[in-house]
Protein backbone atom coordinates (compact mmCIF):
# COMPACT_ATOMS: atom_id res chain seq x y z
CA UNK A 1 0.00 0.00 0.00
CA UNK A 2 1.47 3.30 -1.11
CA UNK A 3 0.73 6.59 0.61
CA UNK A 4 1.34 10.17 -0.40
CA UNK A 5 3.57 10.88 2.60
CA UNK A 6 6.77 11.15 0.56
CA UNK A 7 5.21 12.56 -2.60
CA UNK A 8 5.18 16.24 -3.61
CA UNK A 9 2.19 17.92 -1.93
CA UNK A 10 1.17 19.88 -5.05
CA UNK A 11 -1.52 18.26 -7.22
CA UNK A 12 -1.06 18.35 -10.97
CA UNK A 13 -3.04 21.00 -12.86
CA UNK A 14 -3.79 21.85 -16.44
CA UNK A 15 -3.92 25.47 -17.59
CA UNK A 16 -5.76 26.78 -20.63
CA UNK A 17 -7.26 30.05 -21.78
CA UNK A 18 -6.42 33.34 -20.15
CA UNK A 19 -9.38 35.24 -18.69
CA UNK A 20 -9.76 38.96 -18.11
CA UNK A 21 -12.74 40.35 -16.22
CA UNK A 22 -13.31 44.11 -16.45
CA UNK A 23 -15.85 45.80 -14.19
CA UNK A 24 -16.83 49.21 -15.54
CA UNK A 25 -18.87 52.19 -14.44
CA UNK A 26 -20.44 54.51 -17.01
CA UNK A 27 -19.73 58.21 -16.48
CA UNK A 28 -23.37 59.07 -16.98
CA UNK A 29 -23.10 62.87 -16.40
CA UNK A 30 -20.42 63.21 -19.09
CA UNK A 31 -22.29 60.82 -21.39
CA UNK A 32 -25.50 62.88 -21.11
CA UNK A 33 -23.65 66.05 -22.13
CA UNK A 34 -22.93 64.62 -25.58
CA UNK A 35 -25.21 65.32 -28.51
CA UNK A 36 -27.39 62.46 -29.71
CA UNK A 37 -25.39 62.34 -32.94
CA UNK A 38 -22.07 61.98 -31.09
CA UNK A 39 -23.49 59.31 -28.78
CA UNK A 40 -24.69 57.36 -31.81
CA UNK A 41 -21.21 57.55 -33.37
CA UNK A 42 -19.57 56.27 -30.19
CA UNK A 43 -22.11 53.48 -29.76
CA UNK A 44 -21.69 52.34 -33.37
CA UNK A 45 -17.92 52.11 -32.98
CA UNK A 46 -18.19 50.28 -29.64
CA UNK A 47 -20.88 47.90 -30.91
CA UNK A 48 -18.82 46.93 -33.95
CA UNK A 49 -15.79 46.34 -31.75
CA UNK A 50 -17.77 44.29 -29.23
CA UNK A 51 -19.24 42.22 -32.06
CA UNK A 52 -15.74 41.33 -33.23
CA UNK A 53 -14.64 40.59 -29.67
CA UNK A 54 -17.67 38.35 -29.12
CA UNK A 55 -16.54 36.22 -32.04
CA UNK A 56 -13.09 35.95 -30.44
CA UNK A 57 -14.35 34.99 -26.97
CA UNK A 58 -15.70 38.07 -25.18
CA UNK A 59 -19.06 38.96 -23.67
CA UNK A 60 -20.66 41.96 -21.95
CA UNK A 61 -22.99 41.82 -18.96
CA UNK A 62 -25.10 44.51 -17.30
CA UNK A 63 -24.15 44.48 -13.63
CA UNK A 64 -26.78 44.50 -10.89
CA UNK A 65 -26.00 46.53 -7.78
CA UNK A 66 -23.54 49.30 -6.96
CA UNK A 67 -20.26 47.65 -8.02
CA UNK A 68 -20.43 48.87 -11.60
CA UNK A 69 -22.61 49.13 -14.69
CA UNK A 70 -20.93 46.72 -17.09
CA UNK A 71 -18.78 43.63 -16.75
CA UNK A 72 -16.76 42.43 -19.71
CA UNK A 73 -15.30 38.94 -19.73
CA UNK A 74 -12.66 37.95 -22.27
CA UNK A 75 -11.48 34.39 -22.96
CA UNK A 76 -8.28 34.30 -25.02
CA UNK A 77 -5.59 31.70 -25.81
CA UNK A 78 -2.93 33.46 -23.73
CA UNK A 79 -2.00 36.65 -21.89
CA UNK A 80 -0.58 38.26 -25.04
CA UNK A 81 -4.05 38.09 -26.57
CA UNK A 82 -5.57 39.51 -23.37
CA UNK A 83 -3.17 42.43 -23.58
CA UNK A 84 -4.39 43.11 -27.11
CA UNK A 85 -8.00 43.08 -25.89
CA UNK A 86 -7.17 45.56 -23.15
CA UNK A 87 -5.42 47.85 -25.63
CA UNK A 88 -8.37 47.59 -27.99
CA UNK A 89 -10.74 48.67 -25.24
CA UNK A 90 -8.81 51.79 -24.26
CA UNK A 91 -8.69 52.92 -27.90
CA UNK A 92 -12.50 53.05 -28.10
CA UNK A 93 -14.08 56.48 -27.85
CA UNK A 94 -16.52 54.96 -25.36
CA UNK A 95 -13.62 54.32 -22.98
CA UNK A 96 -13.49 58.07 -22.25
CA UNK A 97 -16.90 57.67 -20.62
CA UNK A 98 -16.12 54.53 -18.63
CA UNK A 99 -14.34 54.03 -15.31
CA UNK A 100 -12.81 50.64 -14.56
CA UNK A 101 -13.78 49.92 -10.96
CA UNK A 102 -11.81 46.66 -10.77
CA UNK A 103 -10.55 43.79 -12.89
CA UNK A 104 -9.43 40.20 -12.51
CA UNK A 105 -6.77 38.11 -14.28
CA UNK A 106 -6.71 34.31 -14.29
CA UNK A 107 -6.31 31.20 -16.45
CA UNK A 108 -8.73 28.32 -16.90
CA UNK A 109 -7.54 25.61 -14.54
CA UNK A 110 -8.40 21.93 -14.13
CA UNK A 111 -7.19 20.29 -10.93
CA UNK A 112 -6.09 16.68 -11.37
CA UNK A 113 -6.26 15.21 -7.89
CA UNK A 114 -7.40 11.78 -9.12
CA UNK A 115 -4.86 11.62 -11.95
CA UNK A 116 -2.15 12.84 -9.57
CA UNK A 117 -2.91 10.02 -7.16
CA UNK A 118 -2.75 7.44 -9.93
CA UNK A 119 0.48 8.64 -11.53
CA UNK A 120 2.23 9.13 -8.17
CA UNK A 121 1.26 5.58 -7.13
CA UNK A 122 2.46 4.17 -10.45
CA UNK A 123 5.76 6.01 -10.14
CA UNK A 124 6.22 4.74 -6.58
CA UNK A 125 5.64 1.18 -7.73
CA UNK A 126 8.35 1.68 -10.36
CA UNK A 127 10.72 2.96 -7.69
CA UNK A 128 10.95 6.42 -9.24
CA UNK A 129 12.03 9.24 -6.92
CA UNK A 130 10.30 12.62 -7.09
CA UNK A 131 11.82 15.14 -9.53
CA UNK A 132 14.20 12.68 -11.15
CA UNK A 133 14.38 12.41 -14.94
CA UNK A 134 12.08 9.36 -14.95
CA UNK A 135 9.59 11.09 -12.66
CA UNK A 136 9.51 14.29 -14.71
CA UNK A 137 9.11 12.39 -17.99
CA UNK A 138 6.12 10.42 -16.69
CA UNK A 139 4.51 13.56 -15.29
CA UNK A 140 5.01 15.37 -18.58
CA UNK A 141 3.47 12.48 -20.49
CA UNK A 142 0.47 12.36 -18.15
CA UNK A 143 -0.15 16.09 -18.47
CA UNK A 144 0.12 16.01 -22.26
CA UNK A 145 -2.41 13.16 -22.56
CA UNK A 146 -4.78 14.96 -20.19
CA UNK A 147 -4.27 18.25 -22.01
CA UNK A 148 -5.33 16.73 -25.32
CA UNK A 149 -8.34 15.00 -23.78
CA UNK A 150 -9.46 18.13 -21.92
CA UNK A 151 -8.80 20.68 -24.66
CA UNK A 152 -12.46 21.80 -25.04
CA UNK A 153 -12.69 22.43 -21.29
CA UNK A 154 -9.36 24.24 -21.19
CA UNK A 155 -10.28 26.61 -24.03
CA UNK A 156 -14.05 27.08 -23.67
CA UNK A 157 -16.34 29.44 -25.49
CA UNK A 158 -18.34 31.94 -23.45
CA UNK A 159 -21.52 30.03 -22.55
CA UNK A 160 -24.67 31.50 -24.14
CA UNK A 161 -26.65 31.72 -20.90
CA UNK A 162 -28.42 34.92 -19.84
CA UNK A 163 -26.80 35.43 -16.42
CA UNK A 164 -23.25 35.35 -15.08
CA UNK A 165 -22.08 35.14 -11.46
CA UNK A 166 -18.38 35.78 -10.87
CA UNK A 167 -16.46 35.69 -7.60
CA UNK A 168 -12.86 35.12 -6.48
CA UNK A 169 -11.92 32.83 -3.61
CA UNK A 170 -9.07 31.46 -1.49
CA UNK A 171 -8.40 28.36 0.54
CA UNK A 172 -7.78 29.25 4.17
CA UNK A 173 -4.15 29.47 5.26
CA UNK A 174 -4.62 30.39 8.92
CA UNK A 175 -2.68 29.20 11.92
CA UNK A 176 -5.40 26.74 12.96
CA UNK A 177 -6.97 25.75 9.63
CA UNK A 178 -4.55 25.56 6.71
CA UNK A 179 -5.66 23.85 3.50
CA UNK A 180 -2.11 23.59 2.22
CA UNK A 181 -0.96 21.56 5.21
CA UNK A 182 -3.56 18.83 4.76
CA UNK A 183 -2.29 15.53 3.31
CA UNK A 184 -3.00 15.21 -0.41
CA UNK A 185 -5.29 12.21 0.09
CA UNK A 186 -7.47 14.26 2.44
CA UNK A 187 -7.58 17.19 0.03
CA UNK A 188 -8.52 14.77 -2.75
CA UNK A 189 -11.39 13.36 -0.65
CA UNK A 190 -12.79 16.78 0.18
CA UNK A 191 -12.55 18.02 -3.40
CA UNK A 192 -14.34 14.89 -4.66
CA UNK A 193 -17.17 15.60 -2.22
CA UNK A 194 -17.25 19.21 -3.32
CA UNK A 195 -17.30 18.30 -7.01
CA UNK A 196 -20.19 15.88 -6.54
CA UNK A 197 -22.44 18.79 -5.58
CA UNK A 198 -21.46 20.78 -8.64
CA UNK A 199 -22.14 17.86 -10.96
CA UNK A 200 -25.76 17.72 -9.76
CA UNK A 201 -26.22 21.19 -11.26
CA UNK A 202 -24.52 20.34 -14.55
CA UNK A 203 -27.74 20.67 -16.54
CA UNK A 204 -28.54 24.17 -15.31
CA UNK A 205 -25.18 25.80 -14.54
CA UNK A 206 -22.00 26.03 -16.58
CA UNK A 207 -19.04 26.43 -14.23
CA UNK A 208 -15.58 27.60 -15.26
CA UNK A 209 -12.82 27.60 -12.65
CA UNK A 210 -9.71 29.68 -13.25
CA UNK A 211 -6.46 29.88 -11.32
CA UNK A 212 -5.04 33.23 -10.30
CA UNK A 213 -2.23 32.42 -7.87
CA UNK A 214 0.57 34.80 -8.81
CA UNK A 215 -1.73 36.76 -11.16
CA UNK A 216 -4.23 38.52 -8.89
CA UNK A 217 -5.24 39.07 -5.27
CA UNK A 218 -7.11 35.79 -4.80
CA UNK A 219 -6.22 32.20 -5.63
CA UNK A 220 -9.10 31.25 -7.93
CA UNK A 221 -11.87 32.86 -9.92
CA UNK A 222 -15.25 31.18 -10.38
CA UNK A 223 -17.60 31.94 -13.28
CA UNK A 224 -21.11 30.50 -13.18
CA UNK A 225 -23.41 30.84 -16.19
CA UNK A 226 -27.15 30.07 -16.08
CA UNK A 227 -30.50 31.21 -17.45
CA UNK A 228 -32.04 31.41 -13.96
CA UNK A 229 -30.03 33.51 -11.48
CA UNK A 230 -31.64 31.81 -8.48
CA UNK A 231 -29.69 28.67 -9.28
CA UNK A 232 -26.50 30.53 -8.28
CA UNK A 233 -27.86 30.95 -4.76
CA UNK A 234 -28.93 27.32 -4.50
CA UNK A 235 -25.64 25.93 -5.79
CA UNK A 236 -23.36 28.15 -3.70
CA UNK A 237 -25.50 27.71 -0.58
CA UNK A 238 -25.42 23.92 -0.91
CA UNK A 239 -21.67 23.95 -1.46
CA UNK A 240 -21.17 25.97 1.73
CA UNK A 241 -22.06 22.82 3.66
CA UNK A 242 -19.20 20.86 2.10
CA UNK A 243 -16.26 20.45 4.44
CA UNK A 244 -13.85 22.10 2.03
CA UNK A 245 -16.05 25.22 1.84
CA UNK A 246 -17.32 25.29 5.42
CA UNK A 247 -13.84 24.99 6.91
CA UNK A 248 -11.35 26.22 4.33
CA UNK A 249 -13.05 28.62 1.86
CA UNK A 250 -12.81 32.41 1.86
CA UNK A 251 -14.77 34.42 -0.70
CA UNK A 252 -14.29 37.80 -2.32
CA UNK A 253 -16.93 40.08 -3.83
CA UNK A 254 -19.71 38.58 -5.93
CA UNK A 255 -20.73 40.11 -9.27
CA UNK A 256 -24.04 39.30 -10.97
CA UNK A 257 -24.69 40.38 -14.54
CA UNK A 258 -27.22 39.96 -17.34
CA UNK A 259 -25.96 39.41 -20.89
CA UNK A 260 -25.83 42.41 -23.23
CA UNK A 261 -25.27 41.51 -26.88
CA UNK A 262 -23.25 43.83 -29.09
CA UNK A 263 -26.40 44.65 -31.05
CA UNK A 264 -28.11 45.78 -27.82
CA UNK A 265 -25.31 48.03 -26.55
CA UNK A 266 -27.03 51.12 -27.94
CA UNK A 267 -30.23 50.33 -26.05
CA UNK A 268 -28.26 49.83 -22.86
CA UNK A 269 -26.57 53.23 -23.22
CA UNK A 270 -29.70 55.08 -24.38
CA UNK A 271 -31.04 57.87 -22.18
Amino acid sequence: MHTFDNFPPVPLTLEGAGILHQMLRVRWPEWRKLTAIRRDEIVKQASNSLKSMEQAGSAAFSLLGHKGDLMLIHFRPDFDALDQVQRCMVRLDLWDYLEQTTSYISVVELGLYESTAKVYTTLAEKGAEPHTAQWDAEIKDTLERQRQAMHPRLFPEVPPHKYLCFYPMDRRRGEVKNWYQLPMAERQRQMAEHGAVGRRYAGTVKQIISGSIGFDDWEWGVDLFADDPLVFKRLIYEMRFDEVSAVFAQFGSFYIGQRVQAADLGSYLSL
